[in-house]
């Protein structure tokens, strides 16, 4: 299903259509969360104090993806007048999204007590690494060291090596913005039928927890240990990992279940002795000894031959695509999973609605409200 690129709030047809948001500019889970919300058609205003840089390193936020779609309005909310005029827009709006350490909102005047004062209805969205209580509550902290007290960091990695820090995505934007973005509209849900607000303490500690349920129930279970590349996830099996191939790059498997594996087998030329059949292989102690042959056997061919044996196949295969080879691959040519906007590659919004897709909303140039612009329209309403 193709989707529009560009869509304004006039014309923005998202399943979040309507939905007003105020958003207190930071870096991370926050901007990720919003831009969420923006590609699925809410209507956002990003607050920044006057002249700000709105991520390190750059001046150009009009370039910057995670704060797409949303204009930005400059206020000091250090300043009494500035402070009111956020209250009157969050008495139109009906999400705010802030990310400070605990406690800094409530010093400025503008914690939950204070927004929902002006608007009973507001969903008060709080973004932090440990959580708004609790002994490391006001330490400094970023992704690596939120997973790390999880158990999620330690369990990534190479067996004998270090725990291999999995980019940002396993906290910041998987524990953090997608249990953020899931609260607000389970709360702006909720708040259609009570008639009140609440706060949303979206905490990336909290959330990375819970996206370690299966492998803390596998533990549990006694089908997981406690270690790196010692289990079916995480590299330890032979038949679910990565391997170099003759040229230098890498593939990626995932045979896990046995038809799957029979295919693999099959397609690859791995019949036994080479390797054993499917019910065989789950005997651990032959792990290392199945990985030696299935390394040998990837160095023999390249990616590209690989890939015209095994892709698409039932064998559960795939290249490794560096980031610049990733938005040329057929498939996501097809889905239009990256765009290109002002010049820039950007993920497509996801996911996709049949009847109300979302779009990457404009943040400059001619013919786009401005933040002055977009609080007009509000306050008019």
């Amino acid at each position: 299903m193709n989707q529009p690129i560009h869509s304004g709030p006039a014309t923005a047809k998202g399943p979040l259509k309507g939905v007003r948001v105020i958003e207190l500019a930071g870096i991370g889970p926050g901007p990720f969360a919003c831009m969420l919300l923006a590609d699925l058609g809410a209507d956002v205003i990003r607050v920044d104090r006057p002249g700000a840089t709105p991520v390190p390193g750059t001046s150009r936020s009009d370039k910057q993806t995670l704060q797409r779609g949303r204009p930005t309005l400059a206020l000091d909310l250090k300043q009494v007048a500035d402070r009111e005029r956020l209250l009157e827009l969050l008495a139109k709006a009906d999400v705010l999204v802030e990310g400070f350490r605990p406690g800094v909102m409530e010093r400025l005047g503008l914690g939950p007590a204070e927004c929902i004062a002006v608007n009973p209805k507001l969903v008060y969205g709080r973004m932090t690494g440990w959580g708004q209580e609790g002994p490391l509550a006001m330490a400094a902290g970023h992704d690596i060291n939120y997973i790390a007290i999880t158990g999620a960091l330690h369990a990534i990695g190479p067996k004998e090596g270090r725990p291999t820090p999995p980019l940002n995505l396993l906290g910041d934007f998987g524990g953090g913005s997608l249990y953020l973005a899931l609260g607000i509209v389970s709360a702006l849900w909720e708040s259609r039928h009570s008639g009140q607000g609440q706060v949303v303490d979206a905490a990336i500690v909290d959330g990375t927890f819970s996206l370690m349920a299966l492998m803390y129930s596998l533990m549990g279970s006694g089908l997981w240990q406690d270690g790196r590349e010692r289990n079916l996830l995480d590299g330890g099996a032979p038949w679910y990992g990565t391997y170099e191939t003759a040229d230098g790059k890498f593939v990626a498997i995932g045979a896990l279940e046995p038809q799957f594996y029979e295919e693999l087998r099959q397609r690859a030329g791995l019949a036994e002795p080479a390797l054993p059949d499917a019910k065989a292989r789950m005997a651990k102690d032959t792990w290392g000894q199945q990985s030696e042959r299935m390394v040998q056997l990837f160095k023999q061919r390249t990616r590209d031959e690989w890939c015209a044996l095994l892709e698409g196949t039932e064998a559960c295969f795939a290249p490794v695509l560096s980031m610049a080879e990733a938005p040329e691959h057929p498939h996501n040519q097809a889905r239009q999973n990256m765009l290109q906007i002002d010049g820039q590659m950007q993920p497509a919004p996801a996911p996709r609605f049949s009847r109300t897709p979302g779009a990457i909303q404009p943040t400059g140039g001619a013919g786009v409200e401005s933040g002055e612009e977009r609080v007009a329209r509000w306050l008019r309403a």
